[in-house]
């Protein structure tokens, strides 16, 4: 009866996720999904059109350049990010005093917004009165932002200092979790510090790397505030990646249908990715790595 009871109350706790869930997340996919299905200016009524928005879309050489460039943003951000995420969260699991000290600062950037360090990265690297001429270092005085061979790396940059401190925090936790009596075994046998990182700490951090990717990967495929920032509202060509693309072609083309397929577009590649991390890390088979079992 007890039993029972409280299956009940665990039962009405999770209504207002579900509602939440539904509200935030459900409603607005159905809603550009019809959307997708018409031809709509966001001030007249839409208008029914089947599915004439999605081979328009589809073949649309914008619309798989800006998919291309998003891929290419996901592989390069992960090459980036994960290595130093990894080393750093094993660099700041340490227990070294100092090490909590470098930690608190280097995770400042997760307290930042990503509109706060678009406007401040955008005042540092303007030539004329950002970092160049302030230190009068020669090199540092180029368009980074205006030219397309330059701004994908920039933006990429910028990307990595404002997540990296939020993916090593997933590493450090990861770290901490691993039982110190295999460090002990493998010291006893004479493992090297790099010998233990490549035979413990980076098998037991198997599933966090799987967290992280996938965190890192489907969250790619949402940036959006720090370019748009940075960009000033007008995305070069080197950096138009899908979002971009579909706020341009909804909000300033007044296209919303055909926008509306690429936000379907952005939802189908996401999930495709999240479920294929998934099985290939073996994370849906997760069981517990206690005392490294």
């Amino acid at each position: 009866m007890t039993g029972n009871r409280h299956a009940g109350v665990s039962g009405w706790m999770v209504v207002p996720a579900v509602a939440f869930f539904f509200v935030f997340a459900i409603l607005p996919l159905g809603v550009a999904l019809y959307l997708s299905f018409t031809k709509w200016d966001a001030i007249s009524n839409p208008v029914w059109v089947g599915f004439a928005n999605w081979p328009k879309v589809l073949t649309d050489p914008g619309t798989i350049s800006a998919l291309v460039l998003s891929f290419k943003v996901i592989v390069i951000t992960w090459l980036v990010q994960t290595p130093l995420s990894l080393l750093l969260g094993v660099f700041t699991a340490g227990k070294q005093k100092y090490r909590a000290v470098l930690a608190a600062i280097f995770f400042l950037p997760l307290i930042l917004s990503s509109a706060a360090i678009a406007i401040a990265f955008k005042a540092i690297l303007d030539p004329n009165f950002g970092l160049a001429p302030s230190t009068g270092i020669g090199f540092l005085k180029q368009d980074w932002l205006g030219n397309p061979d330059l701004v994908l790396p920039v933006v990429i940059f910028i990307i990595a200092w404002q997540f990296v401190p939020f993916h090593t925090l997933l590493y450090q936790g990861g770290v901490r979790q691993i039982p110190v009596s295999l460090y002990e075994a493998a010291k006893v046998d004479g493992a090297t510090r790099t010998q233990q990182f490549f035979w413990i700490t980076l098998p037991q951090l198997k599933y966090t790397i799987a967290t992280s990717s996938t965190l890192m990967v489907v969250g790619s495929l949402t940036y959006f505030d720090v370019i748009f920032v940075l960009s000033g509202g007008v995305p070069s060509t080197g950096i138009d990646i899908l979002p971009i693309h579909m706020y341009v072609t909804g909000f300033s083309a007044n296209q919303m249908g055909e926008a509306s397929v690429m936000a379907m577009i952005l939802v189908v590649v996401g999930l495709l990715l999240a479920v294929g991390l998934t099985r290939l890390s073996g994370f849906s088979k997760m069981e517990s790595q206690q005392e490294g079992l």
